[in-house]
């Protein structure tokens, strides 16, 4: 489920998503100044929410505890209404009808926030604006009113399985997320069976995605983005794809697409027009974490050891929710993300952002930050100097760390 393939492209055509290889967001100029508890150094104009709710689940996910400014600034970035945007560069400003939030950044952020625990009103708002915006199909597209996409409606039911919420209760014209889900899978006959579409074609047809394809096996069996590791199942074995229209089935039918399609080398391809397919790590990664979910953990750790041989340069540059989707099929498979082919995750995710708190010590909310603290938290920092003493302005001070690039 790529915001961290689509997002880019998804916002710069600003009504549609579409399950396609990144666009790099460019690199800010020496002129630009982010947050410094934003994780990454590239324009979060498109990502900056997806990618922040990445790094935190996983560093929640193998026991990190997030900085406390980093959460704080995904919190500010909500609107009134609840839903998020992917980046609102001053977070004091009221959301309009200019501000382009959707419900993959919202999605995320509420699994993030969650995990984390102490932010039941911001989650429930947000969960609340995405039962508003659900499509009559009973799914969602990446903006509100747009049709419903296997991806987007996959990551909402992940946020409503994290909320506590039942998915195949949240009905809209009588219709569950389940449904929509359904409508996108594919038949049974054909090299593509089984497999999920991103959305039907301009002819109506449905097409096979692999991207699709692993978040659609997520959602149907009502997972988020971190599936704990578990045994290959009864159910895993031999499956061959039926065209029972059940989510169960549906999952099953999309594990056993996955597994042929990742069989030959390891890994999925993406297609880049006029060249050869090039590896796919984001969506092998995905994969890997679906495979899991279902119990299919053969050829998913087969390819998370793919991964661990040759992820590291599309990691080290794609940032933040990079590490996050390897940190995630690490976990899946029950592999050490500190020693993923010799390289630690976790402290690379770590060293794209503010440093987390240390184990065992408490650290207090920061103080005005670039530009994501408005007066009160001048204020707040004022009136903790004054009866605090003096020995807490070191430790607001040992945080003024920069963000690395």
């Amino acid at each position: 489920m790529n915001v961290r393939s689509s997002a880019a492209v998804l916002a710069a055509v600003a009504v549609i998503g579409a399950a396609t290889p990144a666009i790099a967001a460019p690199s800010p100029s020496p002129s630009q100044a982010f947050p410094s508890a934003l994780y990454g150094g590239k324009d979060p104009k498109f990502d900056g929410v997806w990618r922040q709710s990445l790094a935190l689940l996983a560093q929640h996910t193998v026991g990190v505890k997030p900085a406390a400014k980093s959460v704080q600034w995904l919190v500010r970035q909500q609107c009134a209404d609840g839903s998020f945007a992917p980046y609102r560069a001053d977070p004091t400003a009221a959301c309009d009808a200019k501000t382009m939030v959707d419900t993959n950044q919202t999605a995320a952020a509420v699994q993030a926030l969650t995990a984390l625990g102490g932010h039941d009103a911001v989650t429930g708002k947000a969960v609340s604006w995405l039962k508003k915006v659900q499509n009559k199909d009973g799914g969602w597209g990446y903006t509100p009113g747009g049709a419903s996409d296997t991806n987007s409606t996959s990551v909402v039911i992940g946020a409503l399985i994290a909320a506590g919420e039942k998915p195949q209760q949240v009905e809209k014209g009588g219709k569950s997320p389940y449904d929509a889900l359904l409508t996108l899978a594919l038949g049974c006959d054909g090299d593509d069976a089984g497999a999920f579409a991103f959305q039907p074609d301009e002819k109506g047809e449905l097409v096979a995605n692999a991207d699709a394809t692993a978040a659609g096996v997520l959602g149907a069996l009502g997972k988020g983005m971190v599936v704990k590791p578990g045994e290959q199942t009864e159910a895993a074995k031999g499956q061959a794809c039926e065209d029972e229209k059940t989510p169960q089935q549906a999952a099953a039918n999309g594990t056993a697409y996955l597994t042929k399609a990742l069989a030959k080398n390891g890994h999925l391809t993406s297609p880049t027009p006029g060249s050869d397919p090039q590896p796919d790590y984001g969506n092998t990664a995905d994969a890997v974490v679906a495979l899991a979910a279902h119990g299919d953990t053969g050829q998913a750790a087969k390819s998370l050891r793919w991964l661990e041989k040759n992820s590291a340069p599309w990691a080290s540059q794609n940032g933040p929710a990079a590490y996050a989707q390897l940190i995630f099929a690490a976990h899946a498979t029950g592999t050490n993300p500190r020693d993923f082919g010799g390289t630690d995750l976790v402290k690379q995710l770590n060293a794209t952002g503010p440093a987390p708190q240390t184990a065992g010590k408490t650290r207090a909310v920061d103080e005005k930050s670039d530009s994501d603290s408005g007066v009160f938290g001048v204020w707040w920092y004022v009136g903790v100097c004054l009866v605090a003493g003096v020995g807490i302005g070191f430790l607001f001070s040992s945080r003024r760390k920069r963000q690395q690039p």
